[in-house]
């Protein structure tokens, strides 16, 4: 369960490169309670990925999120997360995790945006650099149906 947002906490740029270091050991742990424990109940996600997985790219609320996230690594056997660099803006409470992602066969380079208040994210949003694996395949307006990601089949 999230903490209750505090509205005087604000991380300092420490602190938010510590969450970003704890985010991905959670991730490669496969700990969806260490991930989500920084996460406001009323947090929004976006994801071209939750897409693919749940039909709807921005998902709202903790028990959203979470549900997104246990049936995408249902789908995963491998799961490595490598940080790159974290990026962030103390005064407006905004980080970007820059990271090299396996999942299953496929590696690319990905990011996600952070936005907390009170101490916790109450907005995040994944971006990919490979989006020629990801629904659309990359080109605006495309009309073919998309194979899943490598790695995110249904078994």
């Amino acid at each position: 369960m999230s903490q209750p947002e505090a509205p005087d906490v604000t991380l300092t740029r420490e602190q938010m490169h510590a969450h970003a270091q704890a985010w991905i050991a959670a991730w490669n742990r496969r700990d969806v309670e260490a991930v989500l424990s920084a996460f406001a109940d009323h947090a929004r996600f976006r994801s071209p990925i939750a897409l693919q997985v749940t039909g709807c790219a921005t998902l709202e609320g903790r028990p959203a999120i979470e549900a997104y996230w246990q049936e995408a690594l249902g789908r995963i056997e491998r799961l490595e997360f490598r940080l790159l660099a974290a990026i962030c803006d103390e005064p407006v409470q905004r980080m970007v995790v820059h990271y090299e992602a396996t999942l299953g066969d496929a590696t690319r380079r990905a990011c996600e945006i952070f936005v907390f208040r009170g101490g916790l994210k109450v907005e995040a949003e994944a971006l990919y650099g490979d989006t020629a694996a990801l629904p659309g395949g990359g080109a605006a307006g495309a009309s073919e149906a998309a194979a899943p990601v490598s790695g995110m089949a249904k078994r």
